[in-house]
Protein backbone atom coordinates (compact mmCIF):
# COMPACT_ATOMS: atom_id res chain seq x y z
CA UNK A 1 0.00 0.00 0.00
CA UNK A 2 1.09 3.18 -0.55
CA UNK A 3 2.71 5.35 2.49
CA UNK A 4 0.85 7.67 4.54
CA UNK A 5 4.45 10.37 4.31
CA UNK A 6 1.88 11.71 7.78
CA UNK A 7 2.72 8.78 9.80
CA UNK A 8 6.21 8.61 8.95
CA UNK A 9 7.37 11.95 9.58
CA UNK A 10 5.17 11.45 13.04
CA UNK A 11 7.05 8.09 13.60
CA UNK A 12 10.76 9.98 12.43
CA UNK A 13 9.93 12.54 15.40
CA UNK A 14 9.34 15.29 12.79
CA UNK A 15 6.30 17.52 12.92
CA UNK A 16 4.14 17.84 9.53
CA UNK A 17 3.10 21.07 7.04
CA UNK A 18 -0.25 20.73 6.12
CA UNK A 19 -2.04 23.27 3.73
CA UNK A 20 -5.74 23.65 3.31
CA UNK A 21 -7.68 23.99 0.34
CA UNK A 22 -10.99 25.86 0.48
CA UNK A 23 -11.32 26.27 -3.52
CA UNK A 24 -13.58 24.00 -5.22
CA UNK A 25 -10.66 23.66 -8.01
CA UNK A 26 -9.11 20.39 -8.91
CA UNK A 27 -6.23 22.83 -10.91
CA UNK A 28 -5.88 25.03 -7.81
CA UNK A 29 -5.43 21.95 -5.56
CA UNK A 30 -2.75 20.41 -8.09
CA UNK A 31 -0.78 23.71 -8.00
CA UNK A 32 -0.94 23.72 -4.28
CA UNK A 33 0.17 20.36 -4.21
CA UNK A 34 3.37 20.79 -6.52
CA UNK A 35 5.01 23.48 -3.83
CA UNK A 36 5.57 20.84 -1.73
CA UNK A 37 3.21 20.83 1.44
CA UNK A 38 3.55 17.73 3.54
CA UNK A 39 0.04 16.91 3.29
CA UNK A 40 -3.43 19.26 2.11
CA UNK A 41 -6.39 19.04 3.11
CA UNK A 42 -9.59 19.54 1.28
CA UNK A 43 -12.14 21.29 3.32
CA UNK A 44 -15.78 19.85 3.49
CA UNK A 45 -16.96 21.86 5.66
CA UNK A 46 -16.03 25.83 5.46
CA UNK A 47 -14.92 25.63 2.07
CA UNK A 48 -17.20 25.72 -0.56
CA UNK A 49 -16.54 22.34 -2.18
CA UNK A 50 -18.24 19.47 -2.33
CA UNK A 51 -18.20 15.93 -2.69
CA UNK A 52 -17.07 15.41 -6.04
CA UNK A 53 -14.87 18.78 -6.14
CA UNK A 54 -13.18 16.70 -3.51
CA UNK A 55 -12.95 13.99 -6.08
CA UNK A 56 -11.51 15.64 -8.63
CA UNK A 57 -9.20 17.41 -6.35
CA UNK A 58 -7.76 14.48 -4.99
CA UNK A 59 -6.84 13.11 -7.75
CA UNK A 60 -5.12 16.45 -8.56
CA UNK A 61 -3.24 15.81 -5.21
CA UNK A 62 -1.91 12.22 -6.48
CA UNK A 63 -0.19 13.63 -9.33
CA UNK A 64 2.89 15.09 -6.11
CA UNK A 65 3.53 13.26 -2.95
CA UNK A 66 1.42 15.22 -0.94
CA UNK A 67 -0.81 13.46 1.47
CA UNK A 68 -4.60 13.98 0.32
CA UNK A 69 -6.43 14.64 3.93
CA UNK A 70 -10.86 16.01 3.99
CA UNK A 71 -12.24 17.90 6.74
CA UNK A 72 -15.68 16.40 6.57
CA UNK A 73 -18.65 18.53 7.15
CA UNK A 74 -19.83 16.80 10.53
CA UNK A 75 -19.79 13.34 12.72
CA UNK A 76 -21.28 11.70 9.83
CA UNK A 77 -20.18 8.00 9.64
CA UNK A 78 -21.37 8.19 6.06
CA UNK A 79 -19.24 11.29 4.15
CA UNK A 80 -16.10 10.02 6.11
CA UNK A 81 -16.45 6.56 4.43
CA UNK A 82 -16.78 8.38 1.28
CA UNK A 83 -14.26 10.93 0.99
CA UNK A 84 -12.42 7.96 2.39
CA UNK A 85 -13.59 5.22 -0.20
CA UNK A 86 -12.22 8.75 -2.94
CA UNK A 87 -8.70 8.35 -1.22
CA UNK A 88 -8.44 10.42 1.64
CA UNK A 89 -5.40 9.36 3.94
CA UNK A 90 -6.72 11.08 6.59
CA UNK A 91 -9.75 12.47 8.22
CA UNK A 92 -9.94 15.36 10.42
CA UNK A 93 -13.42 15.70 12.05
CA UNK A 94 -14.79 18.91 13.55
CA UNK A 95 -16.84 19.57 17.24
CA UNK A 96 -15.94 15.79 18.61
CA UNK A 97 -16.93 17.11 22.03
CA UNK A 98 -17.53 13.47 23.85
CA UNK A 99 -15.45 10.09 24.51
CA UNK A 100 -18.95 8.69 22.46
CA UNK A 101 -18.10 11.07 19.78
CA UNK A 102 -14.43 10.19 19.06
CA UNK A 103 -15.58 6.28 19.31
CA UNK A 104 -17.85 6.97 16.78
CA UNK A 105 -15.59 8.79 14.56
CA UNK A 106 -13.11 6.07 14.71
CA UNK A 107 -15.23 3.42 13.96
CA UNK A 108 -16.49 4.87 10.72
CA UNK A 109 -12.77 5.02 9.68
CA UNK A 110 -11.90 1.75 10.44
CA UNK A 111 -12.93 -1.73 8.54
CA UNK A 112 -14.08 -4.64 11.05
CA UNK A 113 -13.23 -5.78 13.50
CA UNK A 114 -11.70 -2.62 14.41
CA UNK A 115 -14.26 -0.78 13.10
CA UNK A 116 -17.75 -0.19 10.99
CA UNK A 117 -16.66 1.13 8.10
CA UNK A 118 -18.60 -0.37 4.83
CA UNK A 119 -16.08 -1.94 1.88
CA UNK A 120 -16.39 0.14 -1.05
CA UNK A 121 -12.64 1.82 -1.46
CA UNK A 122 -13.31 2.81 -5.49
CA UNK A 123 -10.97 5.19 -6.13
CA UNK A 124 -8.85 4.01 -2.47
CA UNK A 125 -8.07 0.90 -4.67
CA UNK A 126 -6.69 3.05 -7.27
CA UNK A 127 -4.46 5.58 -4.96
CA UNK A 128 -3.66 3.18 -2.45
CA UNK A 129 -2.91 0.00 -4.50
CA UNK A 130 -4.28 -3.41 -4.19
CA UNK A 131 -3.33 -4.64 -0.88
CA UNK A 132 -5.53 -1.29 0.68
CA UNK A 133 -8.01 -3.14 2.58
CA UNK A 134 -5.84 -5.30 4.54
CA UNK A 135 -3.80 -2.14 5.18
CA UNK A 136 -5.71 0.94 5.36
CA UNK A 137 -7.04 0.66 9.35
CA UNK A 138 -3.28 0.40 9.87
CA UNK A 139 -2.81 3.65 7.18
CA UNK A 140 -5.64 6.16 7.54
CA UNK A 141 -5.32 8.87 10.09
CA UNK A 142 -7.80 9.98 12.38
CA UNK A 143 -7.79 13.20 13.64
CA UNK A 144 -11.00 14.65 16.40
CA UNK A 145 -11.23 18.78 16.41
CA UNK A 146 -11.16 19.91 19.75
CA UNK A 147 -12.80 23.58 19.28
CA UNK A 148 -15.63 23.59 22.29
CA UNK A 149 -15.28 23.71 26.24
CA UNK A 150 -17.46 20.70 26.18
CA UNK A 151 -14.33 19.01 24.93
CA UNK A 152 -12.14 20.63 26.98
CA UNK A 153 -13.78 19.04 29.87
CA UNK A 154 -13.84 15.83 28.31
CA UNK A 155 -10.41 15.84 27.36
CA UNK A 156 -8.59 13.14 29.16
CA UNK A 157 -11.43 10.50 27.95
CA UNK A 158 -11.60 11.44 24.32
CA UNK A 159 -7.60 11.02 24.18
CA UNK A 160 -8.07 7.44 25.88
CA UNK A 161 -10.16 6.62 22.50
CA UNK A 162 -8.17 3.64 21.16
CA UNK A 163 -7.76 4.30 17.18
CA UNK A 164 -7.67 7.74 17.36
CA UNK A 165 -4.34 8.79 15.88
CA UNK A 166 -4.34 12.67 16.97
CA UNK A 167 -6.52 16.27 18.06
CA UNK A 168 -6.74 19.11 16.03
CA UNK A 169 -6.94 22.61 17.37
CA UNK A 170 -9.38 25.04 15.99
CA UNK A 171 -8.40 28.06 17.91
CA UNK A 172 -11.01 30.14 16.36
CA UNK A 173 -14.15 28.24 17.61
CA UNK A 174 -12.12 27.41 21.23
CA UNK A 175 -12.01 31.26 21.55
CA UNK A 176 -15.33 31.03 20.48
CA UNK A 177 -16.62 28.26 22.82
CA UNK A 178 -14.43 30.68 25.84
CA UNK A 179 -16.17 33.69 25.20
CA UNK A 180 -13.46 34.83 23.35
CA UNK A 181 -12.53 36.91 20.13
CA UNK A 182 -12.22 34.22 17.50
CA UNK A 183 -8.75 34.21 15.69
CA UNK A 184 -5.77 31.29 14.88
CA UNK A 185 -2.73 33.05 15.99
CA UNK A 186 -2.86 35.63 18.55
CA UNK A 187 -5.57 34.48 20.73
CA UNK A 188 -6.89 35.24 24.24
CA UNK A 189 -5.38 33.70 27.56
CA UNK A 190 -8.17 31.76 28.06
CA UNK A 191 -7.54 30.04 24.86
CA UNK A 192 -3.97 30.35 25.25
CA UNK A 193 -4.00 28.51 28.39
CA UNK A 194 -6.72 25.89 26.85
CA UNK A 195 -4.48 24.98 24.07
CA UNK A 196 -1.45 24.53 26.63
CA UNK A 197 -4.06 21.91 28.41
CA UNK A 198 -4.54 20.26 25.25
CA UNK A 199 -1.26 19.91 24.13
CA UNK A 200 0.19 18.26 27.48
CA UNK A 201 -2.94 16.04 27.71
CA UNK A 202 -1.91 14.83 23.86
CA UNK A 203 1.28 14.36 24.92
CA UNK A 204 1.07 12.36 27.92
CA UNK A 205 -2.16 10.21 26.20
CA UNK A 206 0.44 9.15 23.16
CA UNK A 207 -1.84 11.39 20.76
CA UNK A 208 -0.84 13.34 18.26
CA UNK A 209 -1.24 17.21 18.99
CA UNK A 210 -1.79 19.26 15.74
CA UNK A 211 -3.34 22.79 15.45
CA UNK A 212 -4.53 25.48 12.76
CA UNK A 213 -2.45 28.71 12.31
CA UNK A 214 -2.68 31.90 10.39
CA UNK A 215 0.95 32.37 9.73
CA UNK A 216 4.19 30.50 9.38
CA UNK A 217 6.06 32.27 12.32
CA UNK A 218 3.53 31.18 14.68
CA UNK A 219 3.10 27.76 12.78
CA UNK A 220 6.96 27.80 13.93
CA UNK A 221 6.65 28.51 17.42
CA UNK A 222 4.02 26.10 17.77
CA UNK A 223 6.05 23.03 16.20
CA UNK A 224 8.64 24.25 18.60
CA UNK A 225 6.43 23.62 21.90
CA UNK A 226 5.70 20.19 20.50
CA UNK A 227 2.92 20.18 17.95
CA UNK A 228 3.03 17.66 15.10
CA UNK A 229 1.39 19.17 12.60
CA UNK A 230 0.34 22.58 11.69
CA UNK A 231 -1.81 23.93 9.17
CA UNK A 232 -1.09 27.90 7.48
CA UNK A 233 -3.87 29.55 5.74
CA UNK A 234 -5.25 28.41 3.05
CA UNK A 235 -5.55 28.62 -0.95
CA UNK A 236 -8.39 31.11 -1.06
CA UNK A 237 -6.46 33.13 1.80
CA UNK A 238 -2.88 32.68 0.28
CA UNK A 239 -4.42 33.45 -2.83
CA UNK A 240 -6.13 36.88 -1.40
CA UNK A 241 -2.81 37.93 0.43
CA UNK A 242 -1.26 37.84 -2.96
CA UNK A 243 -3.41 39.91 -4.50
CA UNK A 244 -3.85 42.37 -2.12
CA UNK A 245 0.04 43.00 -1.98
CA UNK A 246 0.32 43.64 -5.71
CA UNK A 247 -2.16 45.97 -6.12
CA UNK A 248 -0.69 47.77 -2.74
CA UNK A 249 2.15 47.59 -4.28
CA UNK A 250 1.25 48.68 -7.81
CA UNK A 251 -1.17 51.57 -5.97
CA UNK A 252 1.75 53.00 -4.03
CA UNK A 253 3.90 52.91 -7.23
CA UNK A 254 0.99 54.76 -9.43
CA UNK A 255 1.42 57.38 -6.96
CA UNK A 256 5.19 57.91 -7.29
CA UNK A 257 4.63 57.99 -10.75
CA UNK A 258 1.89 60.34 -10.97
CA UNK A 259 3.98 62.55 -8.49
CA UNK A 260 7.25 62.74 -10.85
CA UNK A 261 5.28 63.59 -13.80
CA UNK A 262 3.54 66.30 -12.67
CA UNK A 263 4.33 69.74 -13.41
Amino acid sequence: MRENKIRSIWNAGGAVVNGWLAIPSSFSAEVMAHQGWDSLTVDLQHGVTDYASAVAMFTAISTTTTVPIARVPWLDPGIIMKVLDAGAYGVICPMVNSKEDAEKFVHACRYAPQGGRSFGPIRALLYGGADYPAKANETIVTLAMIETRQALNNLDEILSVKGLDAVYIGPADLSLSLGCTPTFDDVDKPVAEAIDMVLAKANEHGVVPCIHNGTPEFALKRIARGFRLVTIGSDARLMAAGAQQIMLNMKSGLKAVSSKSAY
